[in-house]
């Protein structure tokens, strides 16, 4: 049986390219690594706060969460072409965030990057679903 964390896992690998593992996808590529996953702010919710770590050149397939994404980015810099926006590189101190429900992907930079992930997303649906 497929449980929740293996599906998110296995969302994310569909979204990257990446074999799951139960800290997210990783392997050849993405690693995601679950720091924190606390109910609220309001009732049906839940945040979650992630490490997630990319290699070097890696790609990231274009996905939605079912809530807002605020990130910030530690070390190396990724492009992020979220819809409605266009395409935009952040690099080590910048932050960014991603409405709820809103097509994005993009590319990693020549460096290993380094994100702080912040979802607040419905509890019970995947974190991250292909578009």
């Amino acid at each position: 049986m497929l449980t929740r964390r293996g599906f998110v896992g296995c969302a994310l690998c569909a979204l990257t390219g990446f074999s799951a593992t139960e800290v997210g996808a990783q392997a050849t590529g993405l690693k995601r690594t679950i720091v924190s996953r606390t109910d609220g702010p309001a009732p049906g919710y839940e945040t979650i706060e992630a490490k997630v770590e990319i290699p070097a050149g890696s790609a990231i397939a274009r996905h939605i969460h079912f809530g807002i994404e605020t990130s910030y980015v530690v070390e190396g810099s990724v492009e992020l072409d979220v819809q409605g926006v266009g395409p935009k590189t952040y690099a080590a101190g910048d932050g960014f965030q991603v409405p709820t429900q809103t097509p994005h992907g993009g590319k990693n930079g020549d460096k290993p990057t380094v994100l702080v992930a912040v979802y607040v997303v419905e509890k019970g649906k995947p974190l991250a679903t292909p578009v």
